[in-house]
């Protein structure tokens, strides 16, 4: 397991991020502490958990398990309550307590409110950091605009800044692509992904050909039932795809999304030891250029824009500038 640059912070994490919202759910104690322990032992340094996950049950798992290891985690959790001061400071102190420690290493927003004051959650996010419960801050499922004007205000008044954002990024969801992933490259900002495997849709599991298998989220999710009746002539190729080169669907998933010159690590969440080893093999797959095109072309879910549209007696399209990573030295 290799190690990236989380962002601009100088620290250092493993390619693959631990996700751990299955644990205390789909996932006993035991399961759960196995799964940490070989994720560790594959060279996994950085966990993703939250409060909202199981109702705290999750982190309280967690603390459990990292007895003793605690300083070979980059542990990451998240805002449970409003985003006012006081909910900010308190859910943080709920979330140390059931890890049982002094600190974790990111704490970020979980989601953008109606209405939220921003200036209020950034002096809230600093107050952490300078308080010592929190190395650094960030968030999930922010607009890039957001982002910005949250570090815009950070920046004014010397506080910490947003240094990640946690976002769904896959095949089928793609809409980070435009705005959000260039300015993580322009502003140094760590992208973790979340949904890397569409949920459960790219592990093979599923196709237009046989019947919805039983005991999968497929049987009771409508995202997965809706995506597979518009996408599942790309999901039937797909899967041909990963078996022609011998490589398990979920872990192509995986290696397109860790492809992508803005993605700092995927966030692999799983519900068994077995499916813990499978997906560590995951970073010994390196697309060529071929491949990562193809796979990209594969799925007709690119954002498409206005300035996209071919028009009769233009040479070429508008270019592609809110999408472009490579726009800037």
């Amino acid at each position: 397991m290799k190690t990236v640059e989380f962002g601009a912070t100088g620290v250092k994490v493993s390619e693959l991020c631990l996700g751990t919202m299955m644990f205390a759910d789909r996932c006993d104690y035991a399961v759960s502490e196995a799964i940490v322990n070989a994720a560790l032992e594959h060279g996994v340094n950085f966990v993703d958990t939250a409060a909202m996950y199981t109702a705290g049950a999750c982190e309280e798992f967690l603390g459990r398990i990292l007895k003793g290891k605690r300083d070979r985690v980059f542990l990451g959790t998240k805002v449970v309550k409003e985003l006012d001061r006081g909910s900010i400071l308190s859910s943080l102190d709920e979330s140390l307590a059931r890890l049982q420690t002094d600190y974790v290493d990111l704490y970020m927003i979980h989601w953008p409110a109606q209405g939220m004051n921003v200036t209020e959650v950034m002096r809230a996010l600093n107050e952490t950091v300078v308080s010592g419960k929190a190395r650094y801050v960030g968030c999930c499922n922010y607009p890039a605009w957001l982002v910005a004007h949250s570090n815009a205000i950070a920046e004014r008044n010397g506080w910490a800044r947003l240094v990640c954002n946690q976002v769904a990024y896959n095949l089928i969801e793609r809409g980070v692509e435009v705005e959000i992933l260039p300015q993580a490259i322009a502003e140094k900002i760590a992208i973790t992904a979340y949904r890397p495997l569409a949920i459960g849709l790219l592990t093979g599991k599923y196709s237009t050909t046989t019947p919805m298998p039983p005991e999968t989220r497929g049987k009771t999710d409508a995202r997965v039932i809706t995506w597979l009746s518009q996408h599942g002539a790309s999901v039937d190729r797909f899967n041909r795809f990963a078996g022609e080169r011998g490589i398990h669907p979920a872990n192509l998933a995986t290696a397109w999304v860790r492809s992508s010159a803005a993605v700092t690590c995927p966030i692999v969440g799983v519900s068994s030891l077995r499916q813990l080893e499978e997906s560590m093999r995951a970073v010994e797959i390196n697309l060529t250029a071929d491949e990562y095109a193809a796979l990209s072309d594969m799925f007709d879910t690119e954002v498409k824009e206005e300035s996209l549209q071919l028009f009769p007696g233009l040479k070429y399209n508008f270019p592609r500038l809110r999408r472009n990573l490579h726009l800037i030295a």
